[in-house]
């Protein structure tokens, strides 16, 4: 079957087919099935499917807590496994506690600042409050729930506009030249497969999850490329006893982090005498064994102390790369495709931290301008 829009399929019997989950049974997706002569009349289907799902009740006194069920059954066909995951503990953290028994048409404006206060103030496990980007993570899905009932319930809802929180852009510690030829040749004369992934994350930008999910049969040594395509992340199981949390592996979170990542001529001939079957793991080798994100982490630090470099996080490898990029005068359309951005601003904005020596090196681009007599 051929697939086109959100989960909507065409049949080899001539019919399309919808699926949406209906259910979720010990850990298990149940689907649910529509089937129509077009797309648009599938589509049609599926959405009136997936609203009647919605907990049965009166629409003049939906709950938030109702309103989130209903909110995130519809949402479920469109969302990435960690995506509902996210979702769920922020409401079951954040949101249920405070707001979970109220009538939608009883949330005020005044809750919602109270509630952004006192996640800023207090909030978190130690009640010493959540950073301004978990805050408006909370403030986000929020809005988006609000919205969903204004929009498809007719619930009147509360002034949303410009309630969120102001965020302070923090330095990012990257590798001087220096410590960078330092690195890599540790990890040149230690080399084994978790060595050469931080040295690639470092020559390519490579995200932690991307080369923890990245396998053999991603990397194209004759044609000195990578194909990106898959991500690896922990994230949390509702309901579960055994097991509180899972890894998974899926495609990235946006389209444009699917790309292909030339590889430095040098850094090929280093990964030539290592490559194994496709399915294997770049970090271990083996298609059946893997190194999860915060293993890595904790496997970086070790590397870091060796080489005497301090206070380095994995990600910095990746604000790294793109900041000698800049100093080398990369092309700023081709890193960010490189680095997988919806558009160049991130890259500049994010990713790029030019050095004091790269500030006085164009700054005495000026000096042929001055003239003493």
């Amino acid at each position: 079957m051929s697939k086109r829009g959100k989960n909507i399929y065409f049949r080899k019997d001539g019919r399309w087919e919808g699926r949406y989950i209906k259910s979720r049974i010990n850990e298990k997706v149940q689907y649910g099935y529509v089937f129509g002569k077009s797309f648009e009349d599938v589509e049609c289907k599926l959405e009136e499917a997936i609203t009647s799902m919605t907990p049965p009740t009166l629409t003049n006194n939906l709950t938030f807590k109702e309103l989130s069920a209903g909110y995130m059954i519809s949402m479920a066909p469109q969302l990435k496994p960690s995506s509902v995951a996210k979702y769920e503990n922020i409401l079951d953290l954040y949101l249920l506690p405070t707001l979970g028994k109220q009538l939608i048409s009883s949330i005020a404006r005044t809750d919602i600042l109270l509630l952004r206060r006192n996640l800023l103030i207090s909030g978190g496990t130690n009640s010493t409050g959540l950073a301004p980007k978990t805050v408006n993570s909370v403030l986000s899905l929020l809005k988006n729930i609000l919205e969903y009932g204004s929009r498809e319930k007719g619930l009147p809802i509360a002034d949303l506009g410009k309630i969120s929180v102001r965020q302070s852009q923090k330095p990012m510690r990257i590798l001087s030249k220096m410590e960078q030829q330092r690195l890599s040749e540790y990890l040149c004369e230690n080399q084994s497969a978790c060595n050469l992934g931080i040295l690639l994350c470092l020559y390519t930008g490579l995200r932690i999850g991307e080369i923890c999910a990245l396998k053999w049969g991603d990397v194209h040594i004759d044609d000195n490329y990578l194909y990106v395509h898959q991500t690896m992340q922990r994230i949390q199981r509702k309901g579960s006893i055994e097991k509180k949390t899972e890894i998974i592996i899926q495609p990235p979170k946006s389209d444009c982090s699917i790309r292909i990542i030339p590889i430095p001529s040098e850094l090929s001939q280093l990964l030539l005498p290592e490559v194994k079957e496709d399915e294997a793991f770049f970090l271990t080798g083996c298609p059946h064994v893997f190194i999860e994100p915060r293993c890595l982490e904790n496997k970086f630090k070790s590397v870091t102390m060796a080489c005497g470099i301090d206070n380095l996080n994995f990600h910095a490898l990746r604000h790294s790369f793109a900041t000698r990029c800049v100093e080398l005068g990369f092309d700023i359309k081709s890193l960010s495709e490189i680095l997988g951005h919806a558009n160049v601003n991130i890259t500049l904005n994010r990713y790029v931290h030019p050095s004091m020596s790269l500030k006085q090196e164009n700054m005495n681009k000026l000096s042929g301008l001055l003239t003493i007599l």
